[in-house]
Parts: structure tokens; C-alpha cells; sequence
């Protein structure tokens, strides 16, 4: 473990906030965090087990902490009632059970924004090398496997004219969907509510479809909304069965919303003609029938992965943690159920302060 100290306090001197990350940081996160408390950071170059996060977060006013942690009730006893806010370093939060922060008054931030246009990029990416089998390509050639160029040989398909349809049409997606409009593609979307007319203008999209009418009508599907109850398997058995054999899949978001299991029976009996994945159900795991199988393209969840957007990342954590600590709204909070306790400042019966 690293301990970086902080100024040492002098007889009668008000204890500096103990801030907890549990992974290696950048130095200006580093320099951000050291500046209101003590930190102490986890530097173990893997994911802490269950039993080494309890031991670690103990005593801490503040936790830095990543997608692969899960925060639960168990974390939060251990970590004391003086624990204030928990900056989770991702966009996402689904390893964080929001229903005991909020019932401790513990504030949740996380990182929107910073990594849209790594993640657009990447999902571009991934519908490139899908749809004209470049992994496929690829891994002829470093087999040393006998090819020539042929009329038929390795076709894939093209983008221009072709409709991608967009689940989730927040922040990336529209990055995602601006991308494959310099491609040529149209762009129909589903999510929760309808876009801005601004966006719809640019996009030269229509209305909001329903999720069915949109896997009947795409040639891609990308994947952008959060994993929540309500998103889990959303990409079930039934609405794989209802896109077309000749559409793909790309998922950026979280491996649960699509039924893996379900996935690679589709993709092995043609019922679509591939999938990219940067995600798992079951993440690092992926099943092993995905392995088998050409027609997918599988990453190791490396959509926010820049030097720039990662920095970027921890270091809107350490704002949001910074800002807590010295009495003020966390500067990206997450709604939290119900907003007794602690508000955004993390202080006691302070206004929330939530807000999307």
C-alpha cells in the first residue's frame, strides 16, 4: 500500500479527512486530493478482494473508488459514520448499492462527460471492424494461414445509407450517432424520453422509436443506456430474435444489458451477423461460446481508455471529492433515492443539491 501523507498536524490541530482510493492514481489527482485531506491509496495493481476493500476503507471520510468495487452496506460499516462521499471513477454506477448510500446521507458522485468522445470513438471503431471482418483478417494473417485476393474473398458490409439505431441516446450515443452521420449512416434512436429538436435537427433523426421497432428497422445496433434493473437484459432472447439476420450489435455500456448466453445462441444459428463487445455479463469473464465464434469482435472494456480520459476521469473524482470536503455540492452528484441525511455538501441536513 502507498501512503501519501498529508501536512502533519500540529497539538489541538482538527484531524485532516481521510480520503481512501483503491487504485493507483494520476499525480495531479494525487496533488488535488493531498491538498484537502490524507490520502491513502491501494496499490496493488488489481481489483482489492471483498475482505481487502472492508480493511481498507476504514476510517475514511471519503472513498475514490472504481466499477470493479463493489460498494455495499458491508463497505459502508466498515468504513464508519464519518465516511461523507463516495466518487465513483466512471460514468456508470452500478457497482455502488445507492439505496444504502442514501440511507446513510452518504453523497455518490461520478464521472459523466469527460470520457464521451473516447467511448464514441472506440464504439465507431468497433462497428468498423464488425462490419468489414477486419479481427477476422487479422487473425488469418497471424495465423500464416494460405489467403489471395479474391472477388468474394473476407466481404463485409458497407456503412453509407445503412440505419444505425441508437439505445440510449444521452451523451455518447449522440457522439456515436454524429460519427456514423460522417459515414453515411441514418440514425433512428429509443431511450427513456425524446431528444432536443436541436439534436433530432442535426442528427436528421425522427422521433424517439420504440426499443422493437428499432432492433426490426436497424442494420447496427449500438448499445448507450445504463445498466439498471429496469436495463438488464433488455437485449433478451425475444428482441435479439426481432432484428434482422443481417444487423450487428455493438455494446459500449455494461455487459448485463444484453443476455450473453442468449447473444451467442443468435449469433451462432444466424439469426444476426454479428456482435462487437467491449462489455461482459459477467465481466472479466466472457462466454466461452463467444470464443468460438468469428463473427464477433471482443474488447477488454477499453472504451474510456486514453491516457487523456482516464486522467480526466480521476480527476473530476478528486474535484468531486475536494468539493465535499470543503462544504459545497459534489460538482457531479448522482440522484439518490429519497435525499434525507446528508446532502451534496456531505454535511448534515444540508439541501441535496442532487440533480441529473
Amino acid at each position: 500500500m502507498a501512503h501519501d501523507a498529508g501536512i502533519p498536524l500540529d497539538a489541538g490541530e482538527a484531524r485532516r479527512p481521510l480520503i481512501v482510493a483503491t487504485r493507483a492514481l494520476p499525480d495531479s489527482t494525487r496533488t488535488a486530493l493531498t491538498a484537502v485531506g490524507e490520502l491513502r491509496v491501494e496499490e496493488k495493481g488489481r481489483p482489492l478482494t471483498p475482505e481487502e476493500l472492508r480493511s481498507a476503507v476504514a476510517g475514511a471520510d471519503a472513498l475514490v473508488t472504481y466499477l470493479h468495487d463493489r460498494i455495499d452496506s458491508s463497505i459502508l460499516d466498515a468504513a464508519g459514520p464519518q465516511l461523507r462521499c463516495v466518487a465513483n471513477v466512471a460514468a456508470g454506477y452500478d457497482n455502488v448499492d445507492v439505496d444504502a448510500l442514501a440511507h446513510r446521507g452518504v453523497i455518490l458522485s461520478n464521472t459523466p462527460g469527460v470520457l464521451t468522445e473516447a467511448t464514441a470513438d472506440l464504439a465507431l471503431a468497433m462497428i468498423l471492424a464488425l462490419t468489414r471482418r477486419i479481427g477476422e483478417g487479422e487473425r488469418l494473417i497471424r495465423a500464416g494461414r494460405p489467403w489471395r485476393w479474391e472477388p468474394g474473398f473476407l466481404l463485409g458490409s458497407g456503412l453509407a445509407g445503412k440505419t444505425l439505431g441508437i439505445i440510449g441516446m444521452g451523451g455518447i450515443g449522440a457522439a456515436t450517432a454524429r460519427r456514423a452521420r460522417a459515414f453515411g449512416m441514418q440514425i433512428r434512436y429509443t431511450g427513456r424520453s425524446p431528444i432536443s429538436p436541436e439534436l433530432a435537427a442535426e442528427l436528421n433523426t425522427g422521433n424517439k422509436l420504440e426499443l422493437d421497432e428499432l432492433l426490426a428497422g436497424a442494420d447496427v445496433v449500438s448499445i448507450h443506456c445504463p445498466l439498471t434493473p429496469a436495463t438488464r437484459h433488455l437485449l433478451n432472447r425475444e428482441r435479439l430474435a426481432g432484428m434482422r439476420p443481417s444487423a450487428y450489435l455493438i455494446n459500449t455500456s455494461r455487459g448485463a444489458v444484453v443476455d450473453e448466453a442468449a447473444l451467442v445462441d443468435a449469433l451462432a444459428a444466424g439469426s444476426i451477423a454479428g456482435a462487437a463487445l467491449d462489455v461482459y455479463e459477467h465481466e472479466p469473464a466472457v462466454h466461452p461460446g463467444l470464443l468460438e465464434l468469428e463473427n464477433v469482435v471482443l474488447l477488454p472494456h477499453l472504451g474510456s481508455a486514453t491516457i487523456e480520459t482516464r486522467t480526466a476521469m480521476a480527476d473530476l473524482a478528486a474535484s468531486n471529492v475536494v468539493a465535499v470536503m470543503s462544504g459545497s455540492p459534489a460538482v457531479t452528484p448522482v440522484p439518490l433515492p429519497g435525499t434525507s441525511g446528508r446532502g451534496s455538501s456531505g454535511a448534515p441536513d444540508s439541501p441535496t443539491g442532487l440533480a441529473r
